[in-house]
């Protein structure tokens, strides 16, 4: 239970000592040391604490826990004070602590933990370094610090090796056992640092030629870094384990009268933790032929994380610890670091505004382990031996007082854009490699195509020729025939005619005369049978096409002709497919880009949030990096304008959202708008606006015409191609803030535009924009107030200048019901909202129809307030110059006796 209970910074537990409540037990003792029941709780000064950061950004409260150890008697102490109790007495059970100050005098104090003489190194570790430990694999950074007095055992619960006996181990082997188990080799990393503080000079223990490591200071977060450290990667429990070794060989320590070995420095192991975790993934898939399957990759994050591990040199005095010489030098350099730090405890402790933090380099390398963001622990030791009461009331002081101290951890993550840029890359270069097979396969099943109809044509044209060749000689035969019965009938003929000519002169005259006809008929009979076989021979060569090579060719032609329009459409799919990773890549080219700068300049905002969003994008829509093109418009140069537009019109709504995405950020850049106009694209905006009701569709459409709306022109082509209306039928459906958020800065650029008021009106888009404050969201909030100020400021303008077409009479907004809310707002909380309302009054104010529903409205009284505590000294100016020039304005103010 306490295991847990320190997850979240909360003891379960009291965090002071005991209250007055229990005196009645306890009547011989002596509470010195009780926080009164008015004291504050434990604290941390934003402005003050050693890490010097602020308390504000998505923060969680831990407060630093404090566990005390009490070693048992060592040989020399059972004898020398072998007629003397122990000056102190655990209650584990009570988790508190009593101080002896003499026979019949004590003082009570409460901590995290109370951990007696016989608690092991295990339980030591559960209780005060697990916390730590899991929190920095979940990307905290942590701090797990020994305290106490030379010779009480600290070196043994923070660096004891265990080599002969494991249950021995100390608190560093066994975090590193719990990091390398946490971790993965093939994704993580883990780098550790060995250092000691000694005689004010940092010095590494891993390269003992490397004596005099310098601090380096993040100008902008106060993050501590020592780059001169040496850093080694850790593999495996038996590298770190090596490494410790090593360390120790190198670290100072001497014999005193208090302890054999007594550390003359203080030891740091710096372990720094890099983890990659990845978001949920999204697969999209596309069904086609070829079943094409594509994952959107997922964004993964890097988590860096830090645990120090700090072995403090034990406090001593010099006539107990017999010090002289150099040992005396070493031993007041312990004593002046260990106070800077108790200075600097105290001070955070007690909410001071200064904290001495450059008294010494221990307190610069801890700055964020009191007061910072790390999760910190503190195991302070101590003896029994009566002797040293006093070192021992001084060790349980400081553990009171840091236990006041309370960090506010923030985890430490950022995007891996590189990790990410790199699988995009790998997934582009395979999509490319697809694609170039299938356009060999394509390329290869049109030439087999092409032979085998090759094949087929030369076949039909042989069958052709054959058939022709046997008709032929058909004819010839059938004429052969012919000529050869004509041959005998005339030679018949003849035999008749000689014989005719006995019968008599007439009948050879006769004979004669059937002769000629004869011939003449055989003539035209030849010549119609001649023409009949030409005739023949045509129709049968057509027939023959037609019947025999047609079908097959026309068959084979039809197949090639529908397997080229399927390897056409393939190839469009995946076209498309590789124009949408382009976009990804580039877009995500772009965010990255964009969060480095926001990163430099040390503020990470929202890119389109509150009354300047639109603004802020064109800008930074605008900027290069070292000079260069932006990503969108290399994007537009690539892959073409025109065939980014025909993608809002694609079956496919991942691409469609895509490639509206697309246009919006082209559309942010003003050099692309006018393009985007020509080429259609305010139209294809508007068709989504009005067919599609998916919710990205429509907010990232409604973002792209907000930025078209900036331009004069495009807004005039809005209003006639009914954007307006549009937007109002979305204002209306939409319940996403963001999505409300685009419409209402569409309608607020138009509201800017003189020509377009009365048509503004007309079309409902003031009601419209009136009707987005349900949301009560305060970016869309924002865009209202605008829409409000710039549509005041264009009927200010028109009635003083007397532009024709303009209404006259009171204010369109009045009519349409928006003083109620804008008088309600005058003094919003938000400052950009009130900025634009208070505008507004003071345009609205200076049409002196509008004075008296002003007066009934109540807002007369914001209009003196804008004129006397504004922040802005031209709105102030304003206001104070349109109530002194409207005689209903000040005829009110003298009736009321308002002082202005």
């Amino acid at each position: 239970m306490a295991m847990a209970s320190s997850r979240n910074g909360t003891t379960r537990g009291s965090m002071r000592p005991i209250s007055g409540a229990n005196s009645s037990n306890l009547r011989s003792s002596s509470f010195k040391s009780r926080i009164p029941s008015s004291a504050p709780a434990p604290r941390r000064n934003s402005s003050a604490s050693l890490g010097g950061s602020s308390a504000a950004d998505n923060g969680v409260p831990g407060r630093v826990r404090v566990a005390v150890r009490l070693r048992p008697r060592n040989a020399d102490e059972s004898v020398a004070d072998a007629d003397f109790a122990d000056c102190v007495e655990l209650q584990p059970e009570l988790k508190r602590l009593k101080l002896r100050k003499n026979n019949w005098d004590t003082e009570t104090y409460e901590f995290d933990e109370v951990l007696t003489e016989a608690a092991s190194q295990k339980r030591v570790y559960q209780v005060v370094a697990k916390p730590v430990v899991e929190s920095v694999l979940e990307g905290y950074n942590g701090t797990v610090m020994a305290y106490g007095q030379t010779g009480t055992g600290k070196t043994f619960t923070l660096g004891r090796l265990g080599d002969e006996d494991t249950a021995a181990r100390g608190i560093m082997v066994r975090s590193m056992e719990d990091i390398i188990a946490g971790t993965s080799l093939d994704t993580d990393s883990v780098f550790v640092s060995y250092l000691q503080l000694y005689m004010e000079t940092i010095q590494d223990l891993l390269d003992p030629t490397n004596d005099n490591i310098a601090i380096v200071e993040d100008p902008k977060t106060g993050d501590v870094s020592l780059p001169g450290a040496t850093h080694v990667e850790i593999r495996n429990q038996q590298n770190f384990l090596e490494l410790l070794q090593l360390g120790e060989t190198h670290r100072v320590a001497a014999n005193t009268k208090l302890n054999t070995e007594s550390s003359r420095s203080h030891a740091i192991l710096m372990v720094h933790v890099k983890r990659s975790v990845v978001e949920n993934e999204d697969s999209v898939s596309n069904e086609m032929e070829n079943s094409s399957h594509f994952v959107r990759p997922s964004r993964p994050l890097v988590r860096r994380s830090k645990l120090v591990l700090v072995d403090l040199a034990g406090s001593e005095r010099v006539h107990k610890s017999g010090s002289e010489g150099h040992m005396l030098e070493e031993a007041k350099s312990i004593n002046l670091s260990l106070s800077a730090l108790g200075k600097c405890i105290n001070a955070i402790a007690e909410n001071s505004p200064h904290v001495p933090l450059r008294d010494s380099k221990l307190t610069r390398l801890l700055r964020d382990s009191f007061g910072g963001t790390a999760r910190t622990s503190l195991i302070v030791t101590i003896g029994p031996s009566p002797r040293h009461r006093g070192e021992t009331t001084s060790t349980i002081l400081f553990g009171q007082r840091a236990m006041k101290i309370e960090n506010m951890l923030k985890i430490k993550e950022e995007f891996d854009y590189k990790s990410l840029s790199k699988k995009l890359e790998v997934q582009l270069d395979k999509v490319i490699a697809e694609n170039e097979r299938q356009l060999k396969a394509f390329d290869d099943d049109v030439e087999r195509i092409n032979r085998q109809a090759q094949n087929r044509i030369s076949e039909v044209e042989k069958n052709f020729a054959e058939a022709l060749e046997k008709e032929k000689l058909k004819c010839q035969m059938e004429y052969m025939e012919s000529v050869k019965k004509l041959e005998e009938k005339l030679i018949s003929n003849q035999r008749n005619h000689e014989n005719g000519k006995r019968n008599g002169e007439v009948n050879g005259v006769v004979t004669a005369s059937e002769l000629t006809r004869l011939k003449e008929s055989l003539e035209n009979e030849m010549k119609l049978r001649k023409a009949a076989e030409d005739e023949m021979n045509k129709v049968k060569s057509q027939s023959t096409l037609k019947t025999r090579s047609g079908e097959g060719e026309d068959a084979g032609i039809s197949r090639l002709q529908k397997l080229l329009e399927d390897e056409a459409l393939q190839k469009k799919k995946l076209e498309e497919e590789v124009t949408i990773l382009r976009s990804q890549l580039v877009q995500l080219t772009f965010e990255a880009d964009q969060m480095r700068r926001c990163l430099d300049r040390g503020a990470l905002g929202n890119s389109y949030s509150g009354t300047d969003s639109l603004p802020s994008r064109h800008s930074q829509a605008r900027e290069s990096v070292n000079g260069q093109k932006a990503p969108f418009a290399t994007l537009c140069e690539q892959v073409g304008l025109q065939k980014i537009l025909q993608l809002l019109e694609s079956d496919d709504a991942n691409i469609r959202i895509h490639a509206v995405k697309v246009v919006a950020n082209l559309a942010a850049e003003e050099a692309n708008q006018e393009k985007i106009v020509a080429a259609g694209g305010l139209t294809s905006l508007l068709m989504l606006l009005r067919s599609y009701e998916d919710e990205t569709v429509r907010r990232v459409a409604a973002g792209a015409i907000a930025n078209l709306a900036m331009n004069e022109v495009s807004q005039q082509l809005i209003v006639d191609q009914g954007g307006i209306s549009l937007l109002s039928l979305t204002a209306a459906d939409a319940e996403d803030p963001q999505t409300l958020r685009m419409v209402a800065g569409a309608i607020a650029n138009l509201c800017g535009n003189d020509k377009l008021q009365a048509r503004l009106w007309s079309d409902g888009g003031i009601k419209a924009l009136l009707g987005m404050v349900r949301c009560g969201h305060p970016d869309v909030l924002a865009q209202v107030a605008r829409g409000i100020a710039n549509f005041a400021k264009c009927e200010s303008r028109a009635t003083t200048q007397g532009y024709e077409g303009v209404k006259s009479g009171r204010s369109l907004l009045i009519e349409d019901g928006a003083l109620p809310w804008i008088v309600q707002h005058a003094n919003d909380e938000a400052a950009p909202i009130r900025r634009h309302i208070e505008l507004a009054l003071c345009h609205l104010a200076q049409h002196e129809v509008n004075a008296k529903e002003m007066i009934s409205g109540g807002a007369l009284w914001e209009l003196v307030r804008i004129s006397k505590e504004c922040s802005r000294e031209d709105i102030r100016s304003l206001a104070h110059r349109t109530l002194s020039s409207s005689p209903v304005f000040r005829s009110e103010i003298r009736r009321l006796g308002i002082d202005f």
